[in-house]
């Protein structure tokens, strides 16, 4: 079930509200914990005692580090033992057919490769309950022992399947009591239609000519068409996933959560150093305190320093897919990211032009590494985009789709910038408050026409 789909919208949410609100308030965490998992068994249900497995064996681990936590060493033990668990379980339903096909090809041993389904969000609820008792060891955070209540912080609907990474001591202290009223829930009706609109009315409609220009093979495509092909696929990803996280915080806020933001515009970005703390916020974040600062941060010799960034951005490409082309997805960026740490992030913040044209061309560059299967087909696009082997610089094809798709292109463009945001927030507060709920009813009108009538509704970071 995902979130821009009329069961979701008109059925399943409508349901949890009233029944959430009807509720009193000791017994709202036991409702969310079973429409938790409803949500999440909804297209495989054999995948909930998965779910449950991971809730179970955390909770008690977390309170196994907290009873143990003045025994450094026994605490340290069982820490290590529950994030290896995860860890494990992690690697084998997504990693396992990778890495048994990549051993076959070597040709030295013959390990039985498994057709398993990913099981959705595994890479997003795994972060998140490993946080738990790394959090507990450090005295970041309190063990809860009341297993509803964790149970509902792994499986939290909202954002269970695609993030934002919610770390348990951000939202510990909400598990308990959580207020609730008019105004929240209308910012997160907001906050949900904004998100809805991203992803049904711009993601869905210029991942279309993305899936045109990725379809056809290398030799076909000219210099323009691969450009503009991959520049439709990097607003399709930004919509899709920046959309969902705003559908997330939205929800979020409808259940009395408060989720941190995931996005902040990150096409403005200088660099690529400033694009990553712009796009996937809890992402980056999780690994910089969990890894990256563990490790030695910044707070070592620079080979030190570049030896860390590497290890976080190969496991910061691996986390995203099963692929060897997401690995190195990821090493590009510790390239950039040493290279700017070495000579010329200061230089890129000084500048504004220049900057912001190298932090895009960075960012739109390495989605084709994101989205190809291959490393082979990744050099074959890379190509036709510099002009090796294209089919030539523009054809009639590319001036068709570049009319089909001009207004589509320019709305998504002016919706990357927070041009619209500041117009908005320089409204009266009387303005707003008439102005927003038909903004709200517009989007989710045209939303509902399209979910109606349309059958390409993808969402791309459902196979991470």
């Amino acid at each position: 079930m995902v979130f821009s789909s009329l069961l979701f919208m008109f059925i399943y949410l409508p349901v949890v509200l009233l029944v959430y609100y009807a509720s009193p308030v000791r017994f709202r965490n036991i409702w969310l914990f079973i429409v938790n998992l409803v949500f999440y068994g909804w297209g495989e249900p054999v995948y909930i005692l998965l779910m449950l497995f991971s809730i179970t064996f955390n909770y008690f681990f977390g309170i196994a580090v907290g009873k143990y936590k003045g025994e450094q060493k026994k605490a340290k033990v069982l820490l290590k033992l529950c994030i290896v668990l995860n860890l494990l379980l992690l690697g084998f339903f997504k990693y396992y057919g990778l890495f048994a096909s990549s051993i076959n090809a070597l040709g030295l041993i013959t390990l039985p490769v498994l057709s398993l389904e990913l099981p959705i969000g595994i890479s997003f609820y795994t972060f998140q309950t490993m946080s738990y008792p790394i959090d507990v060891y450090r005295g970041d955070a309190d063990v809860q022992k009341n297993y509803i209540s964790f149970g509902t912080f792994v499986a939290l609907f909202p954002q269970l399947i695609a993030g934002p990474i919610v770390r348990y001591k951000d939202i510990a202290s909400q598990l308990g009591f959580r207020p609730t009223g008019a105004e929240q829930f209308s910012r997160g009706v907001e906050r949900f239609a904004v998100g809805l609109g991203k992803k049904v009315l711009l993601a869905n409609s210029i991942g279309a000519l993305w899936d045109i220009y990725s379809a056809s093979p290398a030799s076909e495509l000219t210099v323009v068409g691969s450009w503009m092909g991959i520049l439709a696929f990097s607003l399709q990803i930004y919509f899709d996933f920046s959309g969902y996280s705003d559908m997330a915080i939205g929800l979020g806020k409808m259940l009395g959560f408060e989720f941190l933001e995931n996005f902040n515009y990150p096409y403005i970005s200088k660099s690529a150093t400033e694009f990553w703390r712009r796009w996937h916020i809890s992402l980056g974040s999780w690994f910089r305190d969990y890894v990256y600062i563990p490790l030695g941060g910044n707070r070592c010799s620079k080979g030190r320093q570049f030896f860390n960034i590497i290890v976080v951005w190969a496991l910061t490409g691996f986390w995203h897919g099963a692929s060897w082309t997401f690995l190195f997805w990821g090493l590009y960026y510790a390239v950039f990211l040493c290279l700017e740490k070495s000579f010329y992030l200061k230089a890129l913040e000084r500048s504004n032009v220049l900057g912001h044209i190298y932090g895009v061309l960075v960012a739109v560059c390495g989605w084709v590494l994101f989205d190809m299967p291959t490393l082979g087909s990744a050099l074959g696009y890379y190509g036709a985009m510099f002009g090796i082997k294209a089919s030539g610089f523009i054809s009639a094809y590319d001036i068709f789709y570049l009319k089909s798709y001009a207004l589509t292109l320019a709305l998504s463009v002016f919706a990357c910038l927070p041009i619209g945001k500041r117009l908005y927030s320089g409204l009266s507060e009387n303005a707003r408050a008439v102005l927003s709920p038909c903004l709200i009813l517009i989007v989710l009108v045209f939303c509902t026409a399209y979910l109606v009538d349309a059958s390409y509704n993808p969402f791309l970071y459902f196979r991470f």
